[in-house]
């Protein structure tokens, strides 16, 4: 038994890949995404809202857009606005709910919601995002608490303040210098009075990989669009034992570490937010596969019929992440 311990560890070892650690973090969680990323976000959010504060979206609609349907998540829920009816995904997420497949929709009330659409994105146009804002006005009804940001001329992407293409046009890494420091705007929104970085502000703390695959429990992670590692951004005064805040950031499209390393991780503009403010940042990674070519997180249910739910292997593998680093698994 040691031998195979051993020979499992050296295996992570080769490979980059340590194990997820656990850290002195408040109660106070967060999460966000953009493009699949976002309806990823979404849909975590709702299945964990009891321990959320709030959730920030790029470039992403409604919570189960898609119904199921990859036709329609490429066509309504990315091109047509007007083909998606809220009241419709607004009465699964109650009957999800009811049935204890999300958290309860009373959670929201007190939380805070950010949302982003650039008026220049083809690939999610604008009124798609504004059909996430409709629904989210029916269960967050405080003065202020959804902040929406469309007027920026920005291409589909992150939008950040010092990386990335020019903030108009789409590039590889769908990442976009925009002078516009999305990570921020969004934590700020979600938790109020935070330090800004500077476009050129250094890090002190590390950027790790993490071993993804002890979280999914009867398949390779892969059968699941899962890729084996994911990172973790850790500032030093996180490491050193301070009390932090967790936030949950899963890629696009295209923008997992298969695509691009950990350009994505590195660039987005949070760990710069984190340093600043003692937050972790999660960085779940999803991989392509023979019904994910383009590496996306699960929005439509190539994964499975309980996709957008607490039983959706993904929804249950980053929830065994977000435990580990509260120290609960």
């Amino acid at each position: 038994m040691k031998v195979w311990f051993l020979l499992f560890a050296l295996i992570g070892w080769c490979h980059g890949q340590v194990k997820l650690s656990s850290y002195n973090l408040e109660a106070d969680l967060s999460v966000s995404g953009l493009s699949a990323g976002a309806y990823m976000a979404n849909q975590y959010h709702l299945a964990q809202s009891k321990k959320m504060v709030g959730a920030a979206f790029f470039a992403g609609g409604p919570f189960y857009c898609a119904q199921g349907s990859m036709l329609t998540a490429t066509n309504a829920c990315m091109k047509l606005p007007t083909s998606i009816n809220v009241n419709t995904l607004i009465s699964k997420t109650k009957s999800y709910a009811t049935s204890m497949l999300l958290d309860p929709v009373s959670n929201l009330a007190g939380q805070k919601v950010f949302i982003f659409s650039g008026s220049k994105d083809t690939v999610v146009v604008p009124g798609v995002v504004k059909k996430l804002e409709e629904y989210y006005k029916a269960f967050i009804t405080s003065p202020g608490a959804i902040k929406t940001v469309y007027d920026i001329p920005a291409q589909h992407g992150m939008p950040t303040d010092s990386y990335g293409g020019s903030c108009g046009l789409t590039n590889l890494d769908y990442v976009n210098n925009c002078d516009y420091n999305g990570a921020y705007e969004a934590l700020n929104h979600i938790y109020g009075n935070l330090q800004k970085p500077s476009s050129s502000a250094s890090l002190t703390g590390q950027l790790i990989l993490y071993d993804q695959k002890e979280y999914f429990n009867w398949a390779a992670p892969s059968t699941y669009g899962i890729d084996t590692a994911g990172y973790v951004y850790v500032p030093s005064s996180c490491q050193s034992g301070a009390k932090c805040k967790l936030h949950i950031v899963f890629h696009g499209c295209l923008q997992g570490r298969e695509k691009v390393g950990d350009r994505f991780a590195k660039n987005a503009g949070y760990n710069q937010v984190a340093d600043l403010n003692n937050f972790i940042i999660l960085y779940p990674q999803a991989k392509s596969n023979m019904s994910n070519p383009n590496g996306c997180w699960d929005w439509w249910g190539y994964s499975g019929m309980y996709y957008a739910n607490k039983n959706g292997y993904q929804m249950t593998g980053v929830e065994r992440m977000m435990l580990r680093t509260l120290g609960k698994y």
